[in-house]
């Protein structure tokens, strides 16, 4: 049986780019870097306990690591990790809560 991940796990951090703001203000989607082990289903639940929200929809999508080159040696820059985007009914306010 897999280990059941707690809610402040799921949840690593916010994503702040000049895109993820212009989406959060036209149509409510918020992106946040999430477990890799965790699914659409505990996502949501994080959100909605967290942010106390109505979450519409979720989409999930696993970021490649992002690898370099120095001469002839290969090495990886990131890691690999995991975005979720979510669509909810209200504004979360992330930076004045």
């Amino acid at each position: 049986m897999a280990k059941e991940l707690h809610i402040y796990d799921v949840i690593v951090r916010p994503v702040v780019t000049e895109k993820t703001n212009n989406n959060s203000a036209d149509y409510n989607q918020y992106t946040f870097e999430v477990s890799l082990k965790a699914n659409k289903i505990q996502i949501k639940e994080a959100i909605e306990v967290i942010f106390d929200v109505d979450v519409l929809d979720v989409n999930t999508m696993v970021m490649p690591a992002k690898r370099a080159r120095r001469g002839r040696k290969h090495y990886q820059r990131t890691t690999e990790w995991k975005k979720a985007i979510i669509t909810t009914a209200q504004k979360i306010d992330l930076f004045n809560a």
